[in-house]
């Protein structure tokens, strides 16, 4: 036999999709192979579908919006050391 909840007028925890998302740097990003990448889109696209399956109502977060493009998560800019190096090259 099961043990019965004693206090089942307990609220709910609310989660948000900040709460569940993965962030990666743009460092880390750059390190990340093809197949990571996709990985890591599939998963977040899971993750908002699934809290909107719930009943989540929500703006559409800009990951998610760049992520259904197949972009990346943010516009990967070139580093002040990177330019400096390409404009030493010769």
């Amino acid at each position: 036999m099961l043990p019965r909840r004693e206090n089942t007028n307990t609220p709910s925890v609310l989660v948000s999709f900040e709460d569940v998302a993965v962030d990666f740097t743009q460092e880390e990003w750059q390190t990340m192979n093809n197949t990571q990448r996709a990985l890591y889109r599939e998963v977040m696209l899971e993750t908002y579908n699934n809290l909107l399956s719930l009943g989540y109502s929500m703006t559409k977060p800009d990951v998610i919006l760049k992520l259904e493009q197949e972009s990346a998560p943010w516009t990967v800019k070139k580093s002040v050391r990177q330019k400096f190096l390409e404009y030493q090259s010769p």
